[in-house]
């Protein structure tokens, strides 16, 4: 199984939209890493994303560049400080593979939970619209890349 735990792109500041879309650079940087991906051919059974407007608009890009059979769908859980269990369990019962398009600190604890066993570590730094791709095979969760859209340029 195959995890992408991607951070969503820059958001406008809440004191000029207390919702926080994506501003323009979010959308740029969320177009590179899109573009970045697309050559890549990736196939996942669901895009899942958070109810905040910057993931979600992350997902619609993403989405564009990632084969998604189930589509993209809004879940709960997902929030920047909720607690990464329950979406944890979920994780470890799939099979197929999984988009996670949300917010720091919930996605390194997410990431930490899978690849240490504890929550606590918080040691995936990603950046806006950054994308981590784990692993699960017989010997458990690995990292195999991480990449910003600094780098995908």
């Amino acid at each position: 199984m195959y995890l992408y735990l991607v951070r969503h792109g820059q958001a406008v500041a809440k004191e000029a939209d207390p919702e926080r879309p994506l501003s323009p650079q979010g959308r740029a940087e969320a177009k590179v890493m899109a573009a970045w991906l697309k050559p890549m051919g990736i196939d996942v059974d669901e895009v899942w994303h958070s109810p905040k407007a910057r993931a979600r608009q992350t997902a619609a890009i993403l989405s564009e560049a990632v084969r998604a059979g189930g589509g993209v769908t809004e879940r709960k859980g997902l929030k920047p400080l909720d607690d990464v269990a329950a979406v944890l369990d979920e994780v470890r019962r799939r099979d197929g593979d999984l988009m996670i398009v949300g917010h720091m600190p919930h996605l390194s604890l997410l990431a930490s939970s899978l690849l240490a066993g504890r929550s606590e570590c918080d040691f995936l730094a990603l950046p806006t619209a950054g994308v981590a791709c784990l692993r699960r095979d017989e010997d458990g969760w690995r990292l195999l890349w991480m990449i910003g859209p600094q780098l995908a340029t």
